[in-house]
């Protein structure tokens, strides 16, 4: 389990996460950092910075353990509030992530995005798009099965991988063909409430017009989905998140007349929700585990 040390910090930073919320996600950064630091990999390669397009942001990392074939394939996309973040938040945040999934005989792959105000809606979905197109084109290289992918999200992360895979304005080399998705924290509604404390980075990716994000919202087109989907949020969230995780798994069980597995964990933070994972605690891990097991045949 993690040191009771961590649990404390996170249980005094719970009840109070929405006064703070950058500087208590990089109290959380920090932590996890520290207890990913010096943890055994099980011989996990990465190979880093592999461009699926001209800007310098539009590029990926893949681990994989050596010498397996067509594994099944899990794409992350970190979160960062539109404006920041990067799939290396630290030297660990957020590569524990895949490393996590690579160590459990999967090949992960950790994409970076365009950010808000150079790109706005719905660039960041298109990239996702692109990026996507780019695993389905080359991972069998890497050891990955190109029709066996799944996307997983954090935070702002969901609001482009859901739009890639729900929004019709979003432009894309191809129709999204994925085995299941995983929202973790998603923010997958558009909003500048004055609950939202990044109501302003919202803005800066949706633009000013308000009346514009209802259509916008990843959420209000969740009849489209193509795929099975998987959502976890955390006890103590980004103010709204919680709200808008269950709602998109409201929509999605309206839709397919059966309720989306819906996880939430108790203790955690928006952000203790994804830096946890590859530790010894491995409640969310196994549960995204199955849910991939169950909707893809493995080549063994």
């Amino acid at each position: 389990m993690l040191p009771q040390s961590a649990w404390d910090q996170l249980a005094r930073l719970g009840p109070i996460w929405a006064s703070n919320v950058s500087g208590h996600v990089q109290q959380m950064v920090d932590l996890f950092s520290a207890i990913h630091e010096g943890a055994p990999d099980d011989g996990v390669q990465v190979t880093r910075d592999l461009a699926y397009g001209p800007h310098a942001r539009q590029c990926l990392d893949v681990f994989r353990l050596p010498d397996r074939h067509q594994r099944p394939v899990v794409v992350f996309v970190h979160g960062g509030a539109f404006v920041s973040g990067h799939r290396n938040r630290s030297g660990q945040i957020y590569a524990n992530v895949l490393r996590y999934f690579a160590r459990h005989d999967y090949v992960g792959v950790n994409i970076e995005y365009r950010l808000a105000p150079e790109a706005r809606y719905p660039q960041g979905s298109e990239d996702v798009a692109n990026a996507v197109a780019w695993v389905r084109r080359h991972i069998a290289g890497y050891g990955g099965d190109p029709t066996a992918i799944f996307l997983a999200c954090h935070s702002a992360g969901a609001a482009h991988v859901c739009g890639y895979l729900f929004d019709p304005q979003v432009k894309r080399p191809e129709k999204p063909d994925v085995r299941g998705l995983m929202v973790i924290s998603g923010r997958v509604r558009a909003d500048a409430d004055a609950e939202n404390p990044n109501a302003a980075k919202v803005r800066a990716y949706y633009g000013d017009d308000v009346s514009l994000y209802a259509q916008r919202s990843p959420v209000n087109h969740a009849s489209a989905t193509p795929c099975p989907v998987f959502i976890a949020f955390a006890e103590y969230e980004n103010p709204l998140i919680d709200v808008y995780c269950l709602e998109l798994a409201y929509q999605i069980a309206i839709e397919c007349r059966r309720a989306p597995e819906v996880i939430q964990m108790t203790r955690h933070n928006h952000t203790s929700i994804i830096g946890h994972i590859n530790t010894t605690e491995d409640e969310l891990g196994k549960r995204m585990r199955l849910f991939i097991d169950r909707h893809t045949v493995r080549a063994d």
